[in-house]
């Protein structure tokens, strides 16, 4: 990622980071140490707002693979991001980090709705959001969902973590010798359908200008190193 000064970054988890070691759930130890992270970021002066997926709980379009109705099983993978959400939320909040979930779908009793306006106040105000549900809508993934947020937000940079350290011409854990990009863009990412985000987020991040930063955040302390413009990483942006 080129080291230009941000002031504001969304950081999308994928679910499966939250299981840790574990075969499927949510590993409190692991993240806690997330969370460690998460503050060591924001102690530098960042406003950052999060959205994680719910893989590691439910998936709805595995769910339709195996003959739930999709519309169904995407609901349910949107409460599964809300549970994720409250686990960071907690996390963060015994490090002393001041933290809001807002949810696409109002569930008052444990979150606020989303309101972009509150939720910039909350990222003025030095606190961390957590925009949880996705969209709201089924169809459209957690990707799709932070794509959207961050344009809302008008954050500098997406970040994405997940367990691969970059974008790649093939799969590296199928393909050996499988490339690394150092920097790629939007239109090639979308038309080798290069596995970064959907096709709806890479394509909402073109059209708001908003670089995707793919990196691995399995490696400890990685994201400080990526927001200090160090460690290994992808970014997604417009050709010079």
């Amino acid at each position: 990622m080129p080291h230009t000064p941000s002031k504001r970054i969304l950081l999308k988890l994928s679910g499966e980071v939250l299981m840790g070691e574990q075969q499927f759930g949510i590993d409190p130890e692991y993240v806690a140490r997330l969370a460690e992270e998460v503050k060591a970021a924001k102690d530098t002066g960042l406003e950052i707002c999060l959205v994680i997926g719910g893989g590691n709980i439910f998936r709805g379009i595995s769910g339709a693979a195996k003959g739930l109705d999709r519309t169904t099983g995407d609901y349910m993978g949107m409460l599964a991001t809300v549970m994720n959400a409250l686990a960071m939320q907690n996390a963060l909040e015994k490090l002393g980090v001041q933290t809001r979930v807002q949810s696409a779908i109002p569930m008052a009793t444990v979150c606020e709705p989303y309101i972009r306006r509150r939720a910039e106040r909350h990222l003025e105000k030095g606190r961390v959001v957590i925009f949880a549900a996705g969209t709201g809508n089924p169809f459209f993934t957690t990707d799709t969902g932070a794509a959207l947020r961050a344009a809302e937000m008008g954050c500098d940079a997406l970040l994405k973590g997940t367990s691969v350290d970059g974008v790649y011409d093939s799969d590296p854990k199928k393909v050996p010798g499988a490339k690394r990009f150092e920097t790629i863009s939007y239109g090639k990412v979308l038309s080798d359908n290069l596995k970064v985000m959907d096709a709806a987020a890479v394509a909402l991040c073109r059209e708001n200008a908003i670089p995707i930063v793919v990196f691995s955040i399995r490696e400890k302390g990685n994201l400080a190193r990526i927001l200090a413009g160090e460690g290994v990483q992808t970014t997604v942006q417009e050709e010079a």
